[in-house]
């Protein structure tokens, strides 16, 4: 079986929104449904959860801005639903852990492996994670989001995100502590880096989920591979 389930090591990566869409939202309340058994909590509460989701989608339309922001928007709403069910039942620490758990690990596996899987493919890796990246800017994140690039160089790929749709949906809906949560899951793909091995690294020292005023996505040549390469 395949470890690229995401088709990343093709070298001409286009988000597929509806496929990814459903499968972090599956993945999502699947494993919310081990984490209600484990609490004994009531056996329907997940299906009260799907249908609270689908009244937030309608409720929070008017923030669609352009295709990719639908889908956003229903990723988003999902963690809202989630934890307004959880957060009287388990408290607000519990609540956002197993949320959080629920967005980062049902497909942390497949995109650490099918962006390790890339790499490994690429014969310039920094290239081509910077080509996923703006791929991903244009296709999966839309007008929702303000993207700045201080930097776009053959050394440097740096683009700060100075509106996230992801922090402005859970401020309109009051849970903006669910922010992080969705910053966790880049870690999946960030982890996969080797810079030793792919001759770049990058760097994200803050987001706006964790209070800083943009998200600095970084991506730097290091040297190491072209002189390992040598």
């Amino acid at each position: 079986m395949s470890t690229d389930q995401f088709g990343l090591a093709d070298g001409d990566y286009v988000p597929d929104p509806e496929r990814d869409t459903a499968a972090l939202i599956d993945g999502f309340f699947d494993h919310i449904s081990t984490a209600v058994r484990k609490h004994a909590l009531p056996g329907g509460l997940v299906t009260m959860m799907r249908a609270r989701h689908a009244e937030l989608e309608k409720a929070n339309e008017h923030m669609v801005v352009d295709e990719p922001a639908r889908y956003n928007l229903r990723i988003t709403l999902a963690l809202v639903a989630g934890y307004e069910s959880l957060l009287p039942r388990l408290g607000r620490d519990a609540a956002i852990g197993i949320v959080r758990a629920a967005l980062v690990e049902p497909l942390g596996d497949a995109v650490h492996a099918g962006t390790r899987a890339m790499l490994d493919a690429a014969p310039d890796p920094f290239k081509a994670l910077v080509a996923v990246s703006k791929s991903r800017e244009e296709y999966a994140f839309g007008k929702g989001f303000i993207f700045r690039r201080p930097a776009d160089d053959d050394q440097r790929y740096q683009v700060d995100v100075h509106r996230c749709f992801y922090h402005d949906v859970l401020v309109a809906n009051s849970a903006p502590e669910l922010t992080p949560a969705m910053c966790a899951f880049d870690r999946n793909w960030i982890e996969a880096i080797d810079p030793d091995k792919d001759g770049f690294q990058f760097e994200r020292v803050t987001t706006i989920g964790l209070g800083g005023t943009h998200c600095p996505f970084h991506f730097t040549r290091t040297g190491a591979r072209e002189a390992d390469a040598g």
